[in-house]
């Protein structure tokens, strides 16, 4: 199936709304995409691609910072280090899912197995959201390297989809000392070189599906993804700084067993 303007603009909206909350952008996507009876290589290219578009808007959100740290690498030990520490954060997953790409989009890019993702990762947010009171790191130069690398391991888990990759590095943060804040925002952070290169990646290898008809639905979705990426990274942050992940946990839970639920009543889900 073809990549229709409706679809566009569903997927898009959905991207970016959920990027970069603790919920599961692709299996939010996975999920839309059955209903929309879209799937196939094209909907799992489209998906990457529009995650692309939602991580300029982190870029776009953080510019001075990210500026500010591409013009003091050569004199400030502080820019190096979190460089050298985004690289660490992006390598596990990088690696991993080069490795296992294909046996996760044939076994794992389905609703039941994103449902039940869901419902573990809400469970979890809930046992490690507590930890928040113990908090130590609270700024982004206060974060190491080592930290940083098992915070790379982390952000792996997002390879089964439904985990959610910012879920995977806020849960992962929290539990080493990071703030509520401090965590989401490296999660930002981490995504900038995780998301782009898995786009680049997915453009030279899915180019041939994603010109011709398909390319305007293509840049409406994009362009929408960014718009409403944006808005819920700022909404983020805004919330984290007084109130826990627990919305998001029960989400998750409640979420993911109307799914489960759906497919045992005999609905048909499956892409």
């Amino acid at each position: 199936m073809h990549l229709d303007w409706i679809t566009a603009f569903v997927l898009g909206i959905v991207e970016g709304l959920t990027e970069f909350l603790p919920v599961s952008s692709t299996g939010h996507l996975i999920l839309a995409g059955a209903l929309l009876d879209y799937h196939g290589a094209q909907a799992v290219a489209v998906e990457i691609v529009i995650q692309g578009a939602a991580i300029l808007a982190v870029c776009w959100e953080y510019r001075q910072m990210l500026t500010r740290t591409a013009l003091t690498l050569v004199n400030e030990p502080s820019s190096r280090r979190f460089l050298l520490n985004l690289l660490l954060g992006f390598l596990p997953l990088a690696l991993l899912g080069l490795a296992f790409k294909d046996e996760i989009e044939q076994y794992l890019f389905r609703p039941v197995p994103v449902a039940i993702a869901l419902v573990a990762g809400g469970v979890l947010i809930l046992l490690v959201d507590r930890r928040e009171e113990q908090a130590t790191l609270r700024f982004a130069d206060d974060v190491r390297p080592a930290i940083a690398l098992r915070l790379g391991l982390w952000q792996a888990l997002a390879l089964i989809p439904g985990t959610s990759r910012a879920a995977a590095t806020i849960i992962g943060g929290v539990s080493m000392g990071m703030s509520r804040r401090l965590a989401t925002e490296y999660s930002f952070f981490l995504a900038i070189p995780t998301l782009l290169a898995a786009t680049a990646y997915k453009l030279v290898e899915s180019f041939d599906l994603l010109t011709g008809d398909a390319l305007g639905p293509l840049l409406l979705s994009a362009a929408f993804s960014f718009i409403t990426a944006l808005l819920a990274v700022r909404g983020f942050i805004r919330y984290v700084s007084s109130h826990s992940f627990a919305a998001f946990a029960w989400y998750r839970i409640v979420f993911g067993t109307l799914v489960l639920g759906a497919v045992a009543l005999g609905f048909d889900l499956d892409a």
